[in-house]
């Protein structure tokens, strides 16, 4: 089975100690990532915000950079569900019916990378070690769009040495929602604030989350407050192991 990393422009770029991670955890369990330098942003940004058919290049580059693979896995719910949801959008709108059958082909085998650990291989304790007190976010499209359910929970609680403890209306956003926070500010603070507060009633010392999207706006807001709490990703937490004498 080869699998590749697909590792979004928003890791890449602002979170690389995130794909670090990935390529640490996924070799520990025998499942090692090739990472395609190809692959560059999947267009959601442009999506989101009208540019549809700008979008169709970028499709179409994906394809090319990954149609080899037989499993495409991504630390990122946002871009995964951009491919599996909306990329059959752009190949229409594109008129090209061979892009569309790639598209087809290429879409299901995209995995957000708890999908395919917990989901698809039927793990759950991977190994890791991280004693402190941990608070999960879920994400809004991991929870609205890809529909992943508990899997990042269950790896969460298999984690030696960690306080896992419920985040309160975990299943509200956080306001990110890419250029969403920029056109609606105000909406998107208060809702921030919202999600800080229940964080801190928590008591955890760290926040995770699966998209780092969403915790850096969270993680901002925290660092801005003082709060003494800190952000990391999923993967970031699972890669950690116990340092032995």
């Amino acid at each position: 089975m080869r699998l590749a990393l697909f590792i979004t422009c928003f890791n890449d770029t602002l979170f690389p100690e995130t794909g670090q991670a990935m390529i640490r955890l996924f070799d520990r369990l025998g499942y090692p990532l090739d990472f395609p330098f190809e692959q560059t942003c999947c267009g959601q940004m442009h999506f989101n915000t009208g540019y549809q058919r700008e979008v169709v290049p970028l499709v179409r580059r994906f394809v090319r950079t990954f149609e080899s693979y037989d499993v495409i896995v991504s630390p990122s719910a946002s871009c995964v569900g951009m491919v599996r949801e909306y990329y059959s959008r752009v190949a229409e709108l594109s008129g090209d019916v061979h892009l569309a059958a790639a598209v087809s082909h290429i879409k299901a085998r995209v995995r957000e990378f708890s999908e395919f650990l917990v989901l698809d291989r039927g793990l759950q304790d991977v190994g890791s070690y991280f004693p402190h007190r941990v608070t999960y976010h879920p994400t809004c499209h991991s929870l609205r769009v890809l529909a992943v359910g508990d899997a990042p929970l269950q790896l969460l609680r298999a984690v030696r040495g960690i306080d896992l403890v419920e985040l309160p209306a975990a299943d509200e956003c956080c306001g990110f929602g890419g250029t969403f926070a920029l056109k609606n500010a105000d909406v998107s603070r208060s809702m921030l604030a919202d999600k800080c507060r229940h964080v801190l009633e928590t008591g955890a010392d760290v926040c995770s989350a699966a998209d780092n999207s969403c915790l850096m706006h969270i993680g901002g807001a925290l660092h801005h407050d003082r709060s003494g709490v800190r952000t990391m990703h999923l993967v970031e937490i699972l890669a950690g192991t116990e340092q032995r004498p």
